[in-house]
C-alpha cells in the first residue's frame, strides 16, 4: 500500500513539472501566451525638414514579435496635442509643407500570438521649411503720428513658419519716399519725435526661417506735424499757416486790384494778395488785413488765405476819397499777413504796402 502512495506521488510530481514548463516560472522571463512588452522606444532619424524623409526604428520589444505597424503623428512644437496624420502607415515619411512649424512622433505597434502593444518615439525637431517666409497680410503701424504720441507696429502674419521675426522702423519724406531706418528703432513700438517733424514713418518687417528671409514694409504714415530748422514743414505743395514757426515768414507775393483803374465812380474795390513762404509755397490760412492810406478812403478787412494762397478782399468807398481832391493820382494800400494767434508785428507776420493807379477827371 505504502509503495502504492509513493507510486502516486511521483506521477503527480511530473505532470506540476510539466505545467510549469508550460505556464512558466516566475522569474524565468516572458511567459508564452503573453503579448509583447516595449523595452526600448522607437526612434527618429532623417532631416525635420519640408520635403526631407525620416525613418523610424521598430524599437526593442520582448515576446518576439512577429509583426510593426506605424502610425506618424503631427504635434505641437514641444510634441504635444499630437494628431495622426492619414495615410502615414509605413516606417519612413516624407514632412510636408503643413508639418513646418510642428514637430512629428512615431507610434509604432508590436504583435505577437499573444497580442499587440504600442509604444511612441520622442518629438522630433520643428519642421522647417525650404522656402522664405512670404507674408500674407502686410505689417502695418497704429497710432497717431504726432510729436510726443507712440506708434505701434503690427508685424502681419506670414506663411512658412518664420522662427524670427525683426522689426525696424523708417523716417521718409512727406510722400513715403527716401527712407532711412531710425537709429535703434527695432522695437513693437516707435516714439515720433520733434526730428520727425515734416516727414513719414514706415514699418519695415523681415521673417526668417531655415529657407531665406523676407522683408515687407508697410504703407507710410500721415506725415508727422511741425517744422524743421528752417521753420518750414517737409515736402511741397501747400503749407498750412499752422505748420509754420519762425524763422519762416509769410510774404504777400502778389497784389491786385478790381477795378483796375479806380475812379469816382468806383463805390467798392476788390483787392487780392497771395502769400507765399518756404521757397514760394502757397499758404492756406493765413490772416490778411488790407486798408487803403490815408485810412479813410476805403474801409479797411480782413480774411484768410485759400490753399492757393489766395484771398480777396472787398471794400466799400468811404467819404476820404480822393484823399487830394483832383490831385490823387495813386490809392496806397497797407496790407499784412499773419499766423492766426501770433502778434500782428512778430512770429512768421509780414507787411506790405502798395499802390494802384487813380484816374480823376
Amino acid at each position: 500500500m505504502r509503495g502504492a502512495n509513493l507510486g502516486i506521488a511521483v506521477v503527480i510530481a511530473a505532470a506540476a513539472f510539466a505545467i510549469g514548463a508550460v505556464i512558466g516560472r516566475p522569474g524565468t522571463g516572458q511567459a508564452a501566451g503573453n503579448a509583447p512588452v516595449s523595452t526600448a522606444a522607437p526612434t527618429i532619424s532623417g532631416t525635420a525638414q519640408q520635403g526631407q524623409k525620416l525613418s523610424t526604428t521598430n524599437g526593442s520589444w520582448s515576446g518576439s514579435p512577429t509583426a510593426y505597424t506605424y502610425a506618424w503623428n503631427l504635434c505641437d512644437a514641444s510634441g504635444n496635442s499630437c494628431t495622426a496624420i492619414s495615410g502615414a502607415t509605413s516606417a519612413s515619411y516624407t514632412a510636408a509643407a503643413t508639418d513646418v512649424g510642428h514637430t512629428l512622433r512615431v507610434t509604432v505597434t508590436a504583435t505577437n500570438s499573444g497580442g499587440s502593444a504600442k509604444a511612441t518615439s520622442t518629438q522630433s525637431a520643428v519642421v522647417s521649411s525650404t522656402t522664405a517666409p512670404t507674408p500674407t497680410t502686410a505689417p502695418t503701424i497704429s497710432g497717431t503720428p504726432a510729436n510726443g504720441s507712440t506708434l505701434t507696429a503690427n508685424k502681419g502674419t506670414w506663411s512658412g513658419s518664420p522662427t524670427n521675426i525683426a522689426v525696424q522702423w523708417l523716417r521718409c519724406d512727406a510722400g513715403g519716399n527716401g527712407c532711412t531706418a531710425v537709429s535703434g528703432a527695432t522695437g513693437d513700438t516707435y516714439a515720433v519725435a520733434q526730428a520727425d517733424a515734416g516727414d513719414t514713418i514706415r514699418l519695415s518687417v523681415t521673417a526668417t526661417n531655415s529657407g531665406g528671409s523676407t522683408t515687407f514694409v508697410s504703407q507710410q504714415t500721415a506725415a508727422v506735424p511741425g517744422a524743421g530748422a528752417s521753420g518750414c514743414p517737409a515736402g511741397t505743395g501747400t503749407v498750412q499757416v499752422a505748420d509754420l514757426t519762425p524763422p519762416a515768414r509769410l510774404s504777400i507775393s502778389k497784389a491786385s486790384i478790381s477795378p483796375k483803374l479806380v475812379t469816382l465812380g468806383s463805390h467798392t474795390i476788390q483787392l487780392k494778395f497771395t502769400v507765399t513762404a518756404c521757397n514760394g509755397r502757397p499758404v492756406s490760412g493765413a490772416q490778411v488785413f488790407a486798408t487803403p492810406i490815408p485810412y479813410n478812403q476805403f474801409s479797411g478787412s480782413t480774411k484768410v488765405t485759400a490753399d492757393d494762397g489766395t484771398v480777396t478782399l472787398t471794400e466799400t468807398r468811404r467819404h476820404g476819397f480822393p484823399a487830394r481832391k483832383r490831385h490823387q493820382h495813386l490809392l496806397a494800400v497797407f496790407a499784412r499777413a499773419a499766423k492766426p494767434g501770433e502778434p500782428v508785428l512778430a512770429g512768421v507776420s509780414t507787411r506790405r504796402t502798395v499802390a494802384f493807379q487813380v484816374n480823376l477827371p
